[in-house]
């Protein structure tokens, strides 16, 4: 049984593995040439943004030429290391395992085939490689494990994160640069430092800039202790500064307050309902006055209409008396 599964797997990792490592050295120097030179157009684009000012355009498209390069970037090592493989086949042949030489080139072609869908080979030769392997090594590679061996350079450059200011800022540096043109990049520093805060931020801003004091009504009996003296002024001083407390007359015309306050809104809401109940009593007469008005004046015009019809019933029996008469005279 051994020797079928040797020439089980010399078959799959023999001429396939070649003629799909063959195709995928040739598709990705197509691809890399077509990406030079779109990029180059890209770049072009972006100088001729910074020279006429729109730098907000720019920010935007370098992101996009940042992206391409690390993809083309990726390309070329993938490239390196098939070509890499394909000259060690009679290797991977003769051994069941992995070797330990091959085995950063062969993850970093599994972990890349399904992000690199412009290269549809590279996932015929994950295929062989989980024939050849088995599923655990492909989900090791896919998953990046911590006992994988994939390329750092090749997570990186196809990673799906926005790019840093710094790396924008270093790519327009470099285009302007190229074309030679005199940008002052100071606008677009400011752009990049500034930090999105989040909206709902304001509203801690406006809690941190004055200390709110809790209501008299909410305070502990510890923090507020009754007495029975109305002239003695009771205060309580802890290592942190609190204010003194008030004494129990102050208190109480403090705690009287909220009920007079509670007692103003809801009269003001009460006046506030009327209001509303007012307003939508005049606006339903309002629209019951016009309905009347526009049923009387349908009622008007169709009055207008049969007396219309009957005058011309009389015109035409008119007519018709008119015509039997003239035959007999």
């Amino acid at each position: 049984m051994s020797l079928l599964n040797q020439l089980f797997n010399r078959g799959l990792l023999g001429t396939k593995c070649k003629i799909c490592l063959n195709l995928a050295i040739s598709r990705i120097k197509l691809l890399q040439n077509k990406r030079s030179l779109h990029l180059k157009q890209m770049r072009k684009e972006i100088a001729q943004f910074l020279q006429t000012g729109q730098e907000a355009i720019a920010r935007i498209r370098v992101e996009h030429v940042i992206r391409e390069q690390n993809i083309w970037a990726a390309y070329e090592i993938l490239e390196l290391f098939c070509e890499f493989i394909l000259a060690r086949v009679p290797i991977l042949e003769t051994q069941r395992e992995c070797p330990t030489e091959l085995q950063e080139a062969v993850a970093s072609i599994i972990f890349s085939a399904p992000r690199c869908s412009d290269v549809p080979d590279l996932l015929q030769i994950k295929n062989l490689f989980a024939a050849k392997y088995g599923k655990e090594f492909i989900l090791a590679a896919s998953e990046l494990r911590p006992d994988t061996s994939v390329n750092r350079a090749i997570i990186e450059k196809l990673s799906v994160s926005t790019p840093t200011g710094e790396a924008k800022l270093k790519q327009l540096k470099e285009i302007a640069k190229e074309y030679n043109l005199e940008w002052d990049s100071s606008n677009t520093e400011a752009e990049f430092s500034k930090k999105h805060e989040d909206l709902l931020d304001g509203s801690k801003q406006a809690c941190s800039g004055g200390t709110i004091s809790p209501a008299p009504s909410k305070q502990s009996p510890h923090q507020c202790p009754p007495t029975s003296e109305p002239n003695v002024n009771s205060s309580v001083t802890n290592h942190q500064g609190i204010q003194a407390l008030h004494s129990p007359n102050t208190t109480s015309k403090s705690l009287s307050i909220p009920d007079d306050v509670g007692h103003s809104v809801k009269s003001h809401n009460a006046g506030q309902v009327g209001d509303s109940k007012r307003q939508t009593r005049s606006q339903s007469s309002d629209i019951l006055e016009r309905a009347q008005a526009a049923i009387a004046s349908a009622e008007r015009a169709s009055a207008a209409a049969r007396a219309a019809a009957d005058l011309a019933n009389i015109t035409l029996a008119q007519w018709k008396l008119e015509e039997e008469k003239s035959p007999k005279a």
